[in-house]
C-alpha cells in the first residue's frame, strides 16, 4: 500500500466519520412489523466526508482526511480505498482497540434508502491525536458529522485553522438535530454551508418560511455561501452577490446513498476553480446525477468526463 509523506499538503482536507457502508439491495424498505427480502449486498468504504474527499481526488484535487480506524478488516478496507484513490494518508488516526465504524444501508428498487450507523472508534478522536501542522496550508477544510464526542474535537480544531482556509460544512441530520445553538461555533466559522432542505427547516424549526428566506437568514448571520440541496428538485444557492436555482439532471437512479456528498465534490471542485455560483451548482448536480447511477462511488465521473461536460 502506498504511504504518502507527511510533508505533502492537500488542497482539501475532510474531517468526518469513516465507515464501511454495508449496502443491501432490497425489494422494499420494511416498516414496523413488516418484512422484506435482500436481493444482493456489498461492502463499500464510505462516510460523508470520505465520499466527498474521494470524489474530489477523482477530479484531480489533492486531498487528505482526518478520521479514525481500527486494526480490523473494515479499517484495512477503508485505508486501501483511500490509497487507491490517491487520498493522502498523513491525517489518518489508528485506534489501539475497538472497531471501525460501519453503516448498514438498505436500498429499495427506487433507489430510496434507510441507514443504521455503528460509529465504532469514530467517536474517540481527541485534538491531541491530530497533527495540526498538516492542516495549516489547506485551501478548504470540509466538516461532516459524527455521532458522538468527536464533534467537540471539530470545534476545538477551528482555532487551529489558518485564517485563509475556507471551512465548508455539511452538517447532515445528526448535527442539525443538535439545534442551532449547539452547532453555532461551526456555523460562525463556516464559509460554505451545504445543507438539504429538510435539514435547513429543522435547523430553524420552521416549516412556513421559504427555503430562500431561511438561506438568506444564514447569509445575514455571516456565512458567505449557502447551498440548499433539494434532491430531484435541484438546488438553490446564494451568496452576498447573487442567488440561483439550478434544476437536477435526469438520470437512471440506482442508489441515492452519497448523492449529496457527490454534489459537494462537484461544487467544491468548481469553487476551487473560481467558477460562478450557478456553474458550481450545475457541476455539483451533474456529478451527483452520474454518481447515483451506481452503488457507492462506482459510477462517479472522471476528471475527463467532467471537463467534457464543462466544455459542452
Amino acid at each position: 500500500m502506498e504511504i504518502f509523506d507527511d510533508d505533502l499538503n492537500a488542497e482539501v482536507i475532510g474531517f468526518g466519520a469513516l465507515n464501511v457502508d454495508k449496502l443491501y439491495s432490497v425489494e422494499n424498505i420494511a416498516g414496523a412489523d413488516e418484512e422484506s427480502f435482500i436481493k444482493s449486498s456489498q461492502n463499500t468504504p464510505g462516510g460523508s466526508a470520505a465520499n466527498t474527499i474521494i470524489g474530489l481526488s477523482k477530479l484531480g484535487v489533492s486531498t487528505s482526511i482526518i478520521g479514525k480506524i481500527a486494526e480490523d478488516d473494515d479499517g484495512d478496507l477503508i485505508e486501501y480505498n483511500l490509497a487507491m484513490n490517491e487520498v493522502f494518508s498523513n491525517n489518518l488516526i489508528y485506534a489501539d482497540e475497538g472497531n471501525t465504524g460501519k453503516c448498514l444501508g438498505f436500498v429499495d428498487s427506487n433507489g430510496e434508502r434507510c441507514l443504521y450507523v455503528d460509529p465504532g472508534v469514530n467517536d474517540d478522536i481527541v485534538i491531541e491525536e491530530i497533527n495540526t501542522l498538516n492542516i495549516m496550508r489547506c485551501k478548504i477544510m470540509h466538516y461532516t458529522s459524527f455521532v458522538g464526542d468527536s464533534f467537540k474535537t471539530q470545534i476545538k480544531l477551528l482555532d487551529n485553522l489558518n485564517n485563509d482556509t475556507i471551512l465548508s460544512f455539511d452538517p447532515g441530520m445528526l448535527y442539525v438535530q443538535k439545534g442551532f445553538d449547539e452547532i453555532k461555533p461551526i456555523l460562525d466559522r463556516c464559509d460554505i454551508l451545504l445543507i438539504n432542505e429538510s435539514e435547513l427547516r429543522l435547523l430553524f424549526d420552521d416549516e412556513e418560511s421559504s427555503y430562500e428566506q431561511l438561506a438568506n437568514e444564514l447569509l445575514e448571520n455571516g456565512i458567505s455561501t449557502v447551498v440548499v440541496k433539494r434532491g430531484s428538485e435541484g438546488v438553490f444557492a446564494c451568496n452576498n452577490e447573487e442567488s440561483c436555482e439550478v434544476q437536477a439532471f435526469k438520470c437512471r437512479v440506482v442508489d441515492t446513498t452519497g448523492a449529496g456528498d457527490s454534489f459537494n465534490s462537484g461544487f467544491l471542485y468548481a469553487f476551487l476553480n473560481d467558477l460562478s455560483l450557478k456553474k458550481s451548482c450545475e457541476i455539483g448536480n451533474w456529478v451527483a446525477s452520474k454518481a447515483i447511477e451506481g452503488f457507492g462511488m462506482e459510477k462517479f465521473p472522471s476528471l475527463e468526463e467532467l471537463k467534457s461536460f464543462i466544455d459542452n
